[in-house]
């Protein structure tokens, strides 16, 4: 996807064009199975995902064409008072915030991967950042393994930012921070820990090679920087086999 096409227009452009593909397909093979909203909206839901990956929409938008629609239809059946849909709506707002336009999923690092970014880290005491952390369970479980480092965390989405501020109050060596991280100097870090997604990625290593240390550590989890060369790669034994994807400045 290019980076001047908003995401939100092709997701706008595949579930348009999904419907009336939908619509058109069972006009056509099946008429009786206008009678069926569900059966519709299910067949919109595969139609948008193949839209939307034609436009080059990252996989997860593939997840949520498939079932956004089907929701809706599924929904309106309950008959839910609208305020329901308000509190619904501003709940994932709060969990996801912008991700249509950072294009960065809610990803959460599990606790092998949490063991295995522990061995990345350097025997001496040292800074850690967590580009993205989430509710912030990995920096919980390193700043408990390691207590002569200085673990920081930044959140932009209130909700997760909120319950990792508040998990980690007792913890002298972990700092959580709401805000954007690419306003972040990431000089004073010796390991820099990123679970973005593709997008961006380029960026990232860009503002890397700008503003860490020689000798120090960029680690990508499970996505690949493009043309970057990649000092090791750590295979972590969970079940959707992570990779960490490791970077030496």
């Amino acid at each position: 996807m290019s980076p001047s096409v908003s995401p939100l227009r092709n997701a706008l452009i595949a579930q348009i064009l999904g419907g009336i593909l939908a619509v058109g397909l069972v006009r056509i093979a099946y008429p009786q199975g206008l009678g069926s909203p569900l059966a519709i909206a299910g067949l919109q839901g595969v139609c948008a995902a193949l839209i939307g990956h034609w436009l080059g929409s990252p996989k997860w938008w593939l997840v949520i064409h498939c079932g956004f629609v089907p929701a809706v239809v599924l929904a309106s059946r309950l008959e839910l008072a609208p305020g329901w849909y308000l509190a619904i709506f501003i709940l994932l707002l709060l969990i996801y915030w912008r991700t249509d336009q950072s294009r960065v999923p809610l990803y959460l690092s599990n606790t092998t991967t949490a063991a295995s970014l522990l061995q990345l880290l350097p025997a001496e005491p040292c800074r850690v950042i967590d580009l993205g952390c989430g509710p912030g369970g990995l920096l919980r479980r390193l700043a408990q393994a390691r207590s002569d480092c200085e673990f920081l965390g930044i959140e932009h989405a209130p909700l997760p930012w909120l319950w990792a501020r508040l998990t980690s109050l007792g913890q002298a060596n972990l700092q959580i921070v709401y805000g954007d991280f690419w306003q972040q100097h990431l000089g004073p870090f010796a390991v820099v820990y990123a679970f973005l997604s593709p997008h961006p990625m380029p960026r990232l290593m860009a503002k890397a090679r700008l503003e860490m240390r020689p000798g120090t550590l960029l680690v990508s989890n499970s996505f690949a920087i493009p043309a970057a060369p990649v000092e090791h790669v750590v295979e972590v034994a969970d079940r959707r086999a992570t990779r960490l994807y490791c970077y030496r400045m």
